[in-house]
């Protein structure tokens, strides 16, 4: 009996032995084959829940919601730290919000300045006024590829980008001024005084960092508060979900009439809400529920029995003697009157 299992037992790993080697030969064999590694890729894509490789589509447009008009400049890095892939990405999100905005001569225009080492203008503000063109336009740009001259392509959107003559619509139409900087480095010239330069002119900067992007530098160059200007995402295959956040802050939207988790009162702050509470109460640490007010009670002395018999003693002794000094006094008087009277007569 114990010889059989025995038996059994070294047939199994035998076996086991086999499909292993099998297995090891398998992965040597394809260990260079690309389209096994992409479809590895791809399973490991799918298996953790992300969506599948999306290309730009400048036939398809999807109008998400209807935007304030804006003179918008996207300011976009491919210097060579952006690999072909990742510019494909920052291509998509630029669509994305195209077909966010309400593109048009008299609503939103926009503008793309591609930049590394060098600046380059993809297209002006005048250059398209429907979205199929200016996607077309998009899906054309092609990645410099060296140096990341951030602070020269704000300058360049600013004196080349922003102006009347290349399609921005004048102050006076009072018509917000945007730019959209997405960076995944650290600039290689400065960024301080230009971007300080460029608020001045009244152009919100909204800066979005991928990766190894400096964070220091990002808010440099954004417009305050910051927290609603820089942003940031771990890689560029997840930079399109940014679309969202930018819908919120562009888009004409209502945000208490889409929904708050205020208790009473919901006020509009640009894109966003904050909470208010009514009269006799008071905004709680969560920013959101409120409490009644603390009402101060009020002071009502209460005074020692014991110390007030007394001084009701003290008052009685002190009527009692002035009574009796009155009594002395009177008959003191009338002594005296008497005296003078006996002396009047003698």
């Amino acid at each position: 009996m114990q010889i059989m299992m025995k038996s059994f037992l070294w047939s199994v790993l035998f076996c086991a032995s086999l499909l292993l080697s099998d297995a090891l030969a398998t992965y040597q064999l394809n260990a260079g084959d690309p389209q096994l590694i992409a479809a590895q890729s791809y399973a490991q894509t799918r298996n953790n829940g992300r969506p599948p490789f999306r290309t730009l589509d400048p036939s398809k447009t999807d109008s998400q919601c209807r935007s304030r008009p804006l003179d918008l400049v996207f300011i976009i890095d491919s210097s060579r730290s952006v690999r072909p892939g990742e510019f494909e990405k920052v291509k998509i999100f630029l669509a994305d919000m195209v077909d966010t905005l309400d593109v048009g001569s008299d609503a939103t225009r926009v503008a793309v300045v591609n930049y590394a080492s060098t600046v380059k203008i993809e297209f002006l503000l005048k250059s398209h006024f429907n979205k199929p063109d200016m996607k077309k336009a998009i899906s054309r740009i092609e990645p410099l590829a060296a140096g990341t001259m951030t602070g020269l392509a704000i300058k360049t959107a600013v004196n080349e980008a922003f102006t009347e003559e290349s399609g921005a619509r004048p102050r006076s139409r009072k018509i917000t001024k945007v730019a959209i900087i997405v960076t995944d480095g650290r600039p290689q010239d400065q960024v301080e005084e230009v971007s300080a330069a460029a608020r001045a002119l009244g152009i919100e900067i909204y800066a979005v960092g991928v990766d190894r992007a400096d964070m220091r530098s990002l808010q440099l160059m954004a417009s305050i508060p910051l927290e609603d200007h820089v942003f940031y995402v771990e890689t560029y295959g997840v930079i399109e979900k940014l679309t969202s956040k930018f819908r919120k802050t562009l888009c004409g939207l209502d945000p208490c009439a889409m929904g708050h988790d205020c208790e009473h009162i919901c006020v509009n702050s640009n894109a966003s809400y904050y909470c208010q509470c009514r009269n006799d109460y008071i905004l709680n640490a969560d920013k959101k529920t409120c409490s009644l007010k603390q009402m101060k009670a009020a002071v009502v002395v209460v005074e020692d029995p014991c110390k007030c018999e007394a001084r009701l003693a003290f008052q009685k002794q002190t009527q009692a003697a002035i009574q009796q000094l009155t009594a002395k006094l009177v008959d003191v008087s009338g002594r005296i009157e008497r005296l003078e009277n006996m002396v009047g007569r003698a």
